[in-house]
């Protein structure tokens, strides 16, 4: 199964003018919902992120809670579709593991691919992308690591849609999540087609 199918790579491939279904919010006091380029990423007074700048997401806090949004909200910005100025800084500050250098180098092919492609100039994002996060299972969780399975569905390019779900793992590094780059740098790996929402906890709002 190609990766643009897939949770991260998945944005890519719903660039298109698809309208998103309207995404679930969690069951969390606090929570609000950010459309994100066309995906909507929930966010949290109590659990971060406290700091959003220039399409980045950073501080979220030692909790339960806090690696689930920074799983979310790193992972998405870790991707080709919203151009250098976004994946760059976000892979090489808040991605961690031996296979960073190559999520990075792999990020940045597919970027100036579909950059290319499409005619755009140098730096420019590639569109919007229209994805649901709406569901969510623990494999584990430490203070210091842990392990989600996170469900997003979008349209493929003959306007079904596709479901998968992808393992994030995050660490606790330097005062806040981090996220552990797939093996190899690619997100395939990380990620299977869903047909079944059965034992996961969605995302309700």
């Amino acid at each position: 199964m190609k990766a643009s199918v897939l949770l991260l790579v998945l944005l890519t491939a719903c660039a298109c003018g698809t309208s998103p279904t309207p995404a679930p919010s969690p069951r969390q006091p606090h929570i609000t919902w950010q459309d994100f380029h066309g995906v909507r990423l929930p966010l949290s007074d109590a659990d971060g992120p406290r700091v959003l700048d220039h399409d980045r997401a950073q501080g979220f806090t030692r909790t339960r809670q806090g690696a689930l949004l920074a799983a979310l909200h790193i992972a998405v910005r870790a991707n080709s579709q919203w151009g250098p100025a976004v994946f760059e800084p976000t892979i090489t500050e808040q991605v961690t593991g031996p296979d960073a250098d190559r999520l990075l180098e792999q990020t940045r092919n597919q970027y100036e691919e579909s950059r290319q492609e499409a005619g755009l100039s140098q730096g420019s994002p590639l569109g919007k992308a229209f994805v649901d996060e709406e569901a969510y299972r623990w494999e584990s969780y430490t203070p210091d690591a842990a392990a989600v399975d996170i469900v997003s569905a979008g349209p493929d390019p003959r306007g079904t849609t596709v479901r998968a779900t992808t393992r994030i793992q995050v660490v606790w590094h330097e005062a806040d999540w981090r996220v552990v780059a797939p093996l190899d740098g690619d997100w395939s790996n990380m990620a299977t087609e869903l047909k079944s929402l059965d034992g996961y906890t969605p995302f309700e709002g």
